[in-house]
């Protein structure tokens, strides 16, 4: 009997430690499964963005929602910062003579291209080449018509010497403006881009996304921390928010109104977007040759209405072509100039010979509903000194190719996007600058001005060029300039490494999931 009651203890003993060992390992999977380090968790992620690139080659790009996406595939001589300052990027280090004329660039070693072919001096002078339209080729930045000549002394020393003095020069030597391709990919930039970035071109589906994978091979060790990103094209943006909210997409900007429904289970992150929204004109169509007919609109049209209604307050008003992103560079004040008054605008109507008003089209983009939704209200408020405004939306491509590259419009309306130096931020205005003067703005104090901002290297006295040019835009009513408006983005929780520049980019080199 005692035997038998000390083998029951003995059995009875054996099953409560097996069922204590099993319950130990299930809290044990559990715990694993709640702290998975980085390298655990599946390093993808989906991005949405409004609509397909315009280019997937860089030299060739123009549209902000192609720069987005594509600086992850490429790298420049000098990289941007968040800040708007630089640093460098494909060049280790640099130097500048005395006479501010001459750039002496180290090569950074060991870099790589997505190829596995090595970056070289020769890679460097191809891409210089190529952008200046050299050997025969079409020039495709007027960023470089002050180069004098460019020459690779040796196999890690790049030099560029300029004509004359120009204080922005540095900025022009990032991604976006002069992206470093290798010369063994002639011809085949756009279809299959190659570049040094951190991530790698895989496949481009038009209307449907864009793929990218880790650049094993990349020269910041440790980064890249995602191995594939998807850029995926959705214009609607509610539609967008639903695709965020049913986890098919990570990462997607949140419509101003619908904050309040995303902000409990998502990140929310602000972005200043450093971008100028604008209601133009091309300034060779009758009316909009008519200066008076110009600042006719600008008193007529509600800023305040557009913040309000199409950002729900998340945008400051602006009165020239900068916003407050830019420091001292902007000129203060200037979004007081045109404050609504109909019966000035009914009178500068008529003085300029249209006192029953005038027809005419706004066409705007549908990659995104707010300029629809500006373009309503542009209508109302221009129905009301006479002006019978019709609305014709269209589609980016389409956008692209008739409004900015074919001038082919009355008036549009588009949000010129930000960049770090305050001379690219205006440039577009100068007469001669017919690749992105869609406006066919010209006036001799503003070239002149552009001219010698770039001669002077004193920081104050630049800045006093900059705020007389911008005083001449307003002055001029090159444009409505409505406002700088916030970008408010919605992500995953488990998403950290977002970074936010003061233009439009989505850069992917640090970002990981992590719990």
């Amino acid at each position: 009997m005692r035997l038998k009651n000390n083998w029951l203890m003995l059995l009875l003993t054996l099953i409560v430690v097996l069922l204590i060992s099993a319950c130990s390992n299930d809290d044990k999977k559990d715990a694993s499964s709640k702290g998975k380090s980085v390298a655990d968790l599946p390093q993808d992620i989906v991005v949405r963005i409004n609509d397909d690139p315009d280019f997937l080659d860089p030299h060739k790009a123009t549209a902000s929602i192609s720069y987005q996406m594509i600086l992850n595939i490429f790298e420049g001589l000098m990289a941007p910062e968040t800040d708007g300052t630089l640093k460098e990027g494909l060049a280790e280090s640099y130097a500048i003579s005395d006479d501010g004329l001459t750039y002496t660039f180290t090569i950074r070693p060991g870099v790589k291209f997505h190829n596995g072919k090595d970056l070289t001096v020769e890679d460097i002078q191809y891409s210089f080449d190529r952008l200046m339209g050299k050997n025969g080729g079409e020039k495709m930045s007027n960023s470089f018509d002050n180069v004098a000549s460019t020459e690779a002394p040796d196999a890690s020393t790049f030099v560029i010497k300029l004509k004359e003095p120009n204080s922005n020069f540095l900025y022009s030597l990032t991604a976006r403006q002069s992206a470093i391709l290798p010369k063994s990919n002639d011809g085949k930039h756009n279809e299959n881009p190659i570049g040094t970035g951190p991530f790698a071109y895989v496949k481009y589906s038009p209307g449907t996304n864009l793929e990218l994978k880790k650049n094993e091979n990349y020269w910041k060790e440790g980064l890249p921390y995602l191995n594939k990103v998807t850029f995926t094209f959705q214009s609607d943006d509610q539609a967008a928010i639903m695709s965020l909210m049913a986890n098919e997409v990570d990462l997607t900007s949140v419509p101003w109104q619908r904050v309040g429904e995303v902000g409990d289970n998502y990140n929310l992150s602000h972005q200043n977007n450093n971008s100028s929204l604008i209601v133009t004109f091309n300034e060779t169509k009758a009316p909009f040759d008519n200066v008076k007919v110009r600042q006719a609109i600008n008193y007529a049209i509600s800023k305040s209405d557009i913040i309000d209604s199409v950002f729900a307050g998340y945008a400051v008003p602006l009165g020239s072509n900068m916003s407050p992103a830019m420091g001292d560079y902007q000129k203060k004040g200037l979004e007081e100039m045109y404050k609504r008054d109909l019966e000035k605008a009914k009178a500068l109507l008529a003085e300029a010979g249209y006192p029953d008003g005038f027809k005419t089209k706004i066409t705007v983009s549908s990659h995104n509903d707010m300029y629809s939704n500006i373009a309503q209200i542009v209508a109302a408020n221009l129905k009301e000194i006479g002006i019978d405004v019709e609305i014709e939306v269209v589609e980016w491509g389409i956008w692209l190719d008739r409004v900015y590259f074919g001038r082919d419009y009355q008036m549009t309306t588009i949000d010129l996007t930000g960049r770090a130096s305050a001379y690219e931020i205006i440039n577009d205005y100068i007469s001669t600058n017919d690749s992105e003067n869609f406006f066919r703005f010209k006036n001799d104090e503003f070239d002149k001005i552009m001219v010698d901002v770039l001669k002077e290297r004193d920081q104050a006295k630049q800045i006093e060029y900059y705020h007389r040019a911008q005083e001449i835009l307003a002055e001029q009513a090159a444009a409505v300039y409505i406002a700088d408006y916030q970008i408010i983005w919605g992500s995953n929780k488990q998403i950290t490494g977002l970074k936010s520049y003061p233009f439009w980019f989505h850069d992917m080199s640090e970002v990981k999931f992590s719990n």
